[in-house]
């Protein structure tokens, strides 16, 4: 039964979004995958990555990209059924373009091109609030640390080489954090409505959740829906501003079931000549786009 109140319809959507993937067959999974494919030759499979879907497995999963890929293998046309190899990863809450080698040597080839930076890849994301410049470069170290509250967990965070020094305002080197890598990622701004922004973003680098952490602690505009870096100290569901809320007709004490925004959008792959790879985003960041009135040009 459908609920009739366009909030609730709204919230059993987004809750269903990360389970529906865990939920299924693993045969069901490689077809979905199989339909996702964007680009295929005798080297690599593209696909769009799913949400909700965790590449690896891990305690509590019961669906992977990983445990997939021998069924997906023997599913697409024209393939010895070997199985496919994983070339890089994308968070689990993470959709877009996803490669997949045919062989062993080829993911090699593929892991290296990632590993030297000269895979050039574009993110869309969703964020709370206007970036300040509208365009720009982050680049900030980044470490992982204990957060010690009420629940201590661990979370990505900055480690800048510099601080403001409190007595003239100066800005002063600060001694280099020995775990930190360094972290680089550029941004610009394609709209903005209802308090929040889209942005297109490029990775230089390659650190765990950079993205995420440079846009909530470095230009202070956490992606929607990412409610582990939209604090520091607590795990608590994002805080959205009201217009952003009723744009959304979401509660605030709903937000918790906000899915993280951001979305792989392209990858220009050097394999011969170079490939361009990509995705659209899926329905439910066209829907936000939608009722948030962030309106972008086509492309």
């Amino acid at each position: 039964q459908i609920p009739k109140d366009p909030e609730q319809q709204q919230l059993r959507e987004l809750t269903a979004l990360s389970q529906q993937l865990q939920r299924v067959h693993p045969n069901v999974l490689a077809k979905i995958l199989k339909q996702g494919t964007v680009y295929q030759n005798e080297e690599i499979v593209v696909i769009n990555k799913p949400y909700g879907l965790p590449v690896h497995g891990g305690p509590g999963i019961k669906n992977c990209i990983a445990d997939v890929l021998p069924i997906l293998a023997k599913m697409l046309e024209n393939m010895k059924a070997e199985p496919l190899h994983l070339c890089h990863r994308l968070d689990k809450e993470t959709t877009g373009v996803m490669v997949l080698a045919r062989s062993k040597e080829a993911a090699e080839k593929i892991r290296l091109l990632f590993k030297t930076r000269q895979v050039e890849k574009i993110y869309w994301a969703i964020v709370l609030g206007d970036p300040d410049p509208v365009e720009g470069v982050v680049e900030i170290p980044i470490v992982e640390k204990e957060v010690q509250s009420h629940q201590s967990h661990y979370k990505m965070t900055l480690a800048p080489n510099y601080r403001l020094c409190p007595e003239d305002g100066k800005v002063v080197k600060i001694r280099k954090n020995r775990n930190a890598e360094s972290a680089v990622t550029r941004y610009r701004r394609l709209a903005s409505a209802s308090a929040c922004s889209l942005l297109e973003l490029q990775p230089i680098t390659g650190v765990k959740h950079q993205i995420r952490v440079h846009l909530a602690y470095g230009l202070g505009c956490p992606i929607l829906g990412d409610h582990k870096y939209s604090h520091w100290s607590k795990l608590a569901p994002q805080k959205l501003p009201e217009l952003t809320l009723r744009r959304l007709k979401l509660k605030q004490s709903k937000s918790r079931h906000l899915p993280l925004h951001l979305h792989a959008h392209r990858l220009c792959l050097p394999l011969g000549q170079p490939l361009d790879l990509v995705c659209k985003p899926p329905l439910f960041f066209q829907k936000t786009l939608r009722k948030l009135e962030l309106d972008i040009a086509k492309d």
